[in-house]
């Protein structure tokens, strides 16, 4: 479980976060929905422990990522927007890499590998370097890498961005999967047709602030308006970055 309480970051004169508060629970996946700039991403750095908060606290299973970083980020897998992929590599090899830093090696790392290959369908990359990716095939080895050693959180970042229809199918599957199995899952969209139908719970932020939580049928009951989007512009009060 995931704890946020009144967590603000400023960078200069720019409040960047002003009052994020919200919790997320294992077992679910929790949808960070907001217009562009409204501190989605800062916040998952801050989660992870990249950035540090200037004020308030944050607990993940009880522990403080500030206090203790490694231990955090032993059970967390992020997903940013800078893949960080070597291009010389195969995607086994660079798997590979990635696992024996988290410690895994030998034959329980080479069959994780082929688990994480098959849930994000990607056997056709799977021998093959990365030079030459498309932008849906080096999101599927950033998440495979994410999930490598089987974090029990995750945080992504605009997860489904660059994917085709296929490739956006398999991972709402694998985020099902995890869900199922426990996971505490954050993810920062834009895309309402993903909160509707694979999220659970929804954290609305504008301009740096918590303006809402609950599913989304509980934020269409809150505002009297059925349409998840036509509702998440009632509550931040602008259209600016919804996406279809």
């Amino acid at each position: 479980m995931i704890e946020v309480q009144e967590v603000r970051k400023q960078f200069g004169a720019v409040q960047a976060l002003g009052g994020v508060s919200f919790s997320a629970r294992d077992g679910q996946i929790t949808a960070l929905l907001g217009p562009n700039g409204a501190g989605k991403t800062t916040l998952l750095r801050t989660l992870v422990g990249l950035l540090r908060r200037d004020h308030g606290s944050i607990a993940i299973d009880g522990v403080d990522p500030e206090k203790d970083p490694l231990a955090v980020r032993r059970n967390i897998g992020f997903l940013t927007d800078q893949f960080g992929l070597y291009e010389r590599l195969s995607t086994r090899e660079y798997l590979a890499y990635f696992g024996e830093l988290n410690g895994m090696g030998g034959a329980p790392l080479r069959q994780r590998i082929d688990e994480v290959a098959e849930l994000l369908q990607m056997d056709d990359i799977l021998e093959r370097r990365a030079k030459g990716f498309s932008q849906g095939q080096r999101i599927k080895v950033a998440l495979a890498r994410t999930l490598l050693h089987r974090p029990r959180h995750l945080l992504l970042d605009e997860p489904s961005r660059g994917l085709d229809v296929m490739s956006t199918r398999a991972l709402r599957r694998a985020l099902a999967s995890l869900r199922a199995e426990g996971c505490c899952v954050i993810m920062a969209t834009h895309v309402m047709q993903e909160v509707t139908h694979l999220c659970d719970d929804v954290v609305v932020i504008a301009k740096g602030h918590t303006v809402a939580q609950g599913s989304p049928e509980e934020l269409c009951r809150r505002t009297g308006i059925a349409n998840l989007e036509d509702a998440f512009v009632s509550l931040v009060g602008t259209e600016e970055g919804i996406a279809a």
